[in-house]
């Protein structure tokens, strides 16, 4: 499983502090429930969960940290639908266009296995579609003296930012029918 832990710094105005001086549990604060007896004048606080802490050493910084998210494994038998449809966009999308040439099948080799490998080990859905093997995919077709580098990773992205999530909820939705 894959996991993403985000950690928010902000800084909290003085003025706020001075508007009131506790809260109780039905009270909040930055949109987060506070804890029973929470005090701004107290050396240290810390709100619901441990979301939101106040340090010793800058009574004004607090510090947010969202809670923890593990998206879902990658779903083989998705990644491989999904990768058809990629090979098969681009071997339409890509064949418009005369820069490729006689290339047009290892251009499409490259982005198709890039894509693959991506959609096999990283992707779990919604929100994990990164931008990370579209570069790839320019620079590696880039290294190796292919033409249209660019222009080939634009339609992948393109289509990916069209299609991915999309088609993953339309697979997720037939599963719990």
């Amino acid at each position: 499983m894959a996991s993403v832990i985000a950690s928010i710094s902000f800084l909290v105005p003085s003025s706020i502090t001075s508007i009131s001086q506790s809260f109780t549990s039905s009270a909040t604060c930055c949109a987060l429930p506070c804890k029973n007896g929470l005090n701004f004048k107290d050396s240290s606080f810390s709100l619901h969960n441990s979301l939101l802490m106040k340090k010793r050493n800058n009574p004004n910084k607090l510090i947010c940290n969202a809670a923890e998210y593990k998206f879902p494994d990658p779903i083989p038998e998705f990644a491989q639908q999904e990768t058809e449809k990629f090979k098969s966009h681009l071997v339409k999308k890509l064949s418009k266009k005369d820069m490729f040439g006689d290339s047009i099948d290892e251009v499409i080799g490259v982005c198709t296995e890039i894509f693959s490998t991506f959609m096999h080990t990283e992707y779990g859905g919604p929100g994990t579609l990164l931008v990370e093997p579209f570069i790839d995919m320019a620079d590696t077709l880039n290294e190796r003296g292919l033409p249209g580098g660019p222009q080939a990773a634009r339609a992948a992205v393109k289509w990916a930012q069209d299609c991915v999530d999309k088609d993953w909820k339309e697979w997720n939705s037939n599963d719990s029918d």
